[in-house]
C-alpha cells in the first residue's frame, strides 16, 4: 500500500508563504500527474495546481501567479510554493497522484492525509 505524506503546512499571516511537500510512502514504480487540492470549511473540494511527470503545470485561475507547484521525479516528491497568502487560501491541503507500484500493472489514484493551512489577516 502506498501512502502520500504531506507536510509544510502551519499557521502564517497574510502577505507570507509556505511550501508544502507531498512523497510517497516508499518506492514506486511510476507516478504520472501529481496535484494540489484544497477544501475550505463548509465548501467542496478545489483544485490548486496539477503537473505531469514532464513537468507541465497547470493551476486553478485564482491560484495562478502566486503559487507554484513543481515537483522532483527522483524523489518522488511534489511541492506547492505558496507565496502572497490570504486569509481566503486557509484551508486544508490535499496531494493527490496517479501512481503505479511495482508488481501491478494498472495505475491506481492516492491521496495524502491533508494539511492544514490557516492564514490570519
Amino acid at each position: 500500500q502506498v501512502q502520500l505524506v504531506e507536510s509544510g503546512g502551519g499557521l502564517v499571516e497574510a502577505g507570507g508563504s509556505l511550501r508544502l511537500s507531498c512523497v510517497t510512502s516508499r518506492r514506486v514504480y511510476s507516478i504520472n500527474a501529481m496535484g494540489w487540492y484544497r477544501q475550505a470549511p463548509g465548501k467542496q473540494r478545489e483544485l490548486v495546481a496539477t503537473i505531469t511527470s514532464g513537468g507541465s503545470a497547470t493551476y486553478s485561475g485564482s491560484m495562478k501567479g502566486r503559487f507554484t507547484i513543481s515537483r522532483d521525479n527522483a524523489k518522488n516528491t511534489v511541492y506547492l510554493q505558496m507565496n502572497s497568502l490570504k486569509p481566503e487560501d486557509t484551508a486544508v491541503y490535499y496531494c493527490d497522484a496517479e501512481v503505479r507500484v511495482y508488481g501491478f500493472s494498472l495505475w491506481s489514484e492516492y491521496w495524502g492525509q491533508g494539511t492544514q493551512v490557516t492564514v490570519s489577516s
